[in-house]
């Protein structure tokens, strides 16, 4: 699994078939700051409904990808399984995740 922030999307108009309605975004992948780019950007199948600025989990495999997506003839190789809401590291109690505006955190009470 890699942790990555959606930077943008990638456009074709020509495509395999497997990814006919499917969107196609482009990750760089960060620290567990959840900022830091590590590594070069991919691509990777969206199947969260993710978007640019979003804060991902990816599995990074083929394998995996087919199972979420496709069959296993399907050319996939990476997918988003999540968006990230809130990161912690063991020890620090801070949170470095990006919550959206509209979502509060579970130990918080409206009144």
């Amino acid at each position: 699994m890699i942790l990555g922030r959606v930077i943008g999307n990638a456009v074709a108009t020509v495509k395999h078939r497997c990814f006919e309605g499917k969107s196609v975004l482009v990750i760089q992948p960060v620290g567990m700051d959840g900022r830091t780019p590590k590594g070069r950007t991919f691509l990777s199948v969206d199947s969260v409904q993710a978007g640019p600025g979003d804060l991902v989990l990816v599995a990074r495999e083929g394998n995996c990808a087919r199972q979420v997506l496709g069959n296993d003839d399907d050319p996939l190789h990476s997918v988003i399984l999540g968006i990230v809401d809130d990161l912690q590291r063991p020890g620090d109690g801070v949170g470095v995740g990006e919550r959206p505006s509209c979502v509060e955190p579970a130990n918080k009470v409206s009144a």
